[in-house]
């Protein structure tokens, strides 16, 4: 799976380059656009499921949810992305490698599995039993992978 892991990052590198030289916008912006459509998602997701539970459990669901939200604005939203696409343009100019490259693998690479091992049980679950919201919780795996995948990549040189 290691292999499999280095050829995808190796293919989307050159697919976030291409999309760089297209636009203009780095592989970071685009992991902090999905990054964010994710959290849509997983919001749409707890307001969907909070109108089909009881009265406690969606106090529960409510306050965790503003925890979740809370916990967002003090690190995601903290830091512009003009910051992190700064690091990023520095690091390449030094002529290093992005470091989540090595590091990640270890997240990068269950969350592949997952994506793959999940597809048709999410699918067989969705077409049969009439889960809706195996789609969601798929998507958010998927969200989740993709941007673990492009946060290893290197920008081009500014």
């Amino acid at each position: 799976m290691v292999y499999v892991d280095l050829a995808l990052l190796d293919l989307i590198e050159g697919l976030c380059r291409r999309f760089q030289i297209l636009t203009g916008r780095t592989n970071v912006w685009l992991a902090f656009q999905l990054t964010n459509l994710s959290i849509v998602v997983y919001f749409i997701w707890a307001g969907v499921y909070f109108w089909t539970i009881p009265g406690l459990a969606r106090v529960a669901l409510a306050l965790f949810c503003g925890g979740v939200l809370s916990l967002l604005t003090q690190t995601i939203f903290k830091v512009t992305i003009e910051t992190y696409e700064a690091g990023a343009y520095r690091r390449v100019a030094k002529g290093l490698r992005n470091p989540r490259r090595i590091r990640d693998a270890r997240l990068r690479i269950p969350f592949l599995t997952l994506c793959v091992l999940l597809f048709y049980p999410m699918l067989l679950a969705y077409k049969y039993l009439r889960v809706p919201m195996a789609l969601l919780a798929y998507s958010l795996v998927v969200l989740t992978t993709v941007v673990l995948y492009l946060l290893a990549c290197d920008p081009l040189p500014p």
